[in-house]
């Protein structure tokens, strides 16, 4: 069944993606053919869907990975086949972001057209990558796997800015940099990512997170959980706590729950998690809950927000968790705040009264701000999810409309895909995915193209899912950051 169920789903967003190519025409388009490159880390994609569509580590089509490349590649074929920008040199595009977002789309930019002046601004030398950094806390994955340079986009060709932006001013179409520099924009990008709401709970504030760390933004945070972890002594109690939606990466928090059962079950079979949620329901939840029974009975403890799993508290002497209806005191104790846009986003005042950024799904220009465009967890994009898959389409998209928008053209409606994986044991993933439109000024998701991993499926398919997490990543960062 599980297998009908998959392929079912496949056939599904393929019929979603060759509707798409169909429309606009883009069957042997040069850019399909040759730009993004391939995600399987092999060069550039060719056009050949037999190159394009990798295999299972069983021997079957990865058909879900070759469309998520396949339906941006062909977003991006669709708004810029040739560019027609003036010859000489060409406009200045400044992106504000190194992240899978940000990157992603200064990358995009300087490969479609290398005559654009794109400057990739960036507080940062080295990138630390969210996905699969849970597996770091949980000892299964070693930190440097999750660090990226940046070397191979300065050798394409994109000017690197290793300051903040501290100040922007629209009308000038200016970006002040930390340094005292001065960036001008004919477009600029921002993928500010999240910032943490400190206010948000009485007692945890920035300095409180080096007691009681959220392992949620950087590399020293993810480390402090993971040393916190192995210092703790058998018997000890770990407690999360699962932050309010929107957030970025919405099943994370489980994920993170699941692989420190799975640490405790090797290291400290005494020792137990209790993971308190603000919410009752959440993604994949099923699939999660299952998962629980199989591998942790006993061990994990998930609190509902109707069971009073809500945090509204923290005393940090005391690593206690103050809820609606109890305390929880912790040997170890992961705070995840609620989140809103980066604070560049409130800088630029692209930032609405929810905290986060509207924007045009056609274009990811900003609502508030022309000449302004935000990518990936800022911006409010309807139904897609806050992930590193998603940031990474919503870039092409972004790039491909600058260019329309440059050469004075539309572009076509987009279509976007979305997957996100979840490990559960080194050996045991799930996975969720979408495939999304726009309607009604926000991007929604196309009905029957999209769905979970199959809920009876043998423990064979986790393993493989599990394999499929990990070659996502490792492609999407080859993609990325060379």
């Amino acid at each position: 069944m599980h297998e009908a169920l998959a392929r079912d789903r496949g056939e599904a967003e393929q019929d979603v993606f060759l509707a798409f190519v169909s429309r606009n025409g883009i069957g042997n388009s040069r850019a399909f053919a040759a730009w993004p490159p391939s995600p399987h880390g092999r060069g550039e994609a060719n056009g050949n869907v037999e190159d394009a569509d990798a295999k299972m580590p069983d021997g079957r089509r990865n058909r879900r990975e070759f469309l998520g490349t396949a339906i941006a590649s062909a977003a991006a074929a669709a708004v810029f086949p040739a560019p027609a920008i003036a010859q000489g040199a060409g406009p200045n595009i400044v992106v504000v972001g190194g992240g899978f977002a940000g990157a992603s789309c200064a990358r995009a930019l300087k490969q479609t057209d290398s005559r654009l002046a794109v400057t990739l601004v960036e507080a940062n030398k080295t990138f630390v990558a969210c996905p699969l950094s849970n597996a770091v806390i949980a000892g299964l994955r070693d930190f440097k796997l999750q660090q990226f340079g940046y070397d191979k986009l300065a050798a394409l060709g994109v000017s690197l800015a290793f300051a903040a932006a501290t100040a922007f001013d629209p009308h000038a179409r200016t970006v002040t940099l930390a340094d005292g520099s001065m960036r001008s924009y004919d477009r600029l990008v921002l993928a500010p990512g999240i910032d943490l709401r400190w206010n948000a709970l009485p007692g945890y504030d920035e300095g409180a997170s080096v007691q009681i760390p959220h392992a949620w933004k950087d590399g020293e945070q993810i480390l402090l959980l993971r040393k916190q972890l192995e210092a703790m002594p058998d018997g000890g109690v770990v407690v999360l706590s699962a932050p309010v939606n929107p957030a970025r990466c919405p099943p994370a928090p489980y994920e993170r729950a699941c692989l420190i059962a799975h640490y405790l079950k090797i290291h400290k079979p005494r020792a137990k998690v209790i993971l308190l949620d603000a919410k009752d329901t959440f993604s994949m939840q099923r699939l999660f809950q299952n998962a629980w029974k199989e591998l942790y009975a006993g061990r994990l403890e998930w609190v509902a927000l109707s069971s009073g799993g809500n945090v509204t508290s923290v005393e940090v002497k005391t690593r206690t968790l103050v809820t609606d209806f109890d305390r929880f005191t912790a040997d170890v104790a992961n705070v995840i705040p609620p989140q809103r846009a980066g604070r560049v986003a409130d800088l630029a005042g692209v930032a609405d009264r929810t905290g986060w950024c509207p924007v045009d799904p056609m274009t990811f220009e900003s609502k508030l701000q022309r000449r302004i465009h935000v990518i990936g967890d800022a911006a409010i994009a309807g139904a897609m999810p806050k992930s590193a898959s998603a940031a990474n389409a919503e870039a092409k998209l972004c790039a491909a409309a600058i260019i329309k928008l440059l050469n004075g053209e539309p572009s076509p409606a987009p279509v976007l895909l979305s997957t996100c994986y979840s490990l559960i044991a080194p050996d045991y993933a799930i996975s969720i995915n979408g495939t999304y439109r726009p309607a009604d000024d926000q991007f929604v998701e196309v009905a029957g193209a999209g769905g979970t991993s199959p809920i009876d499926a043998p423990r064979s398919v986790r393993a493989r899912e599990a394999a499929a997490s990990e070659g996502w990543f490792d492609a999407v960062t080859r993609e990325i950051y060379g």
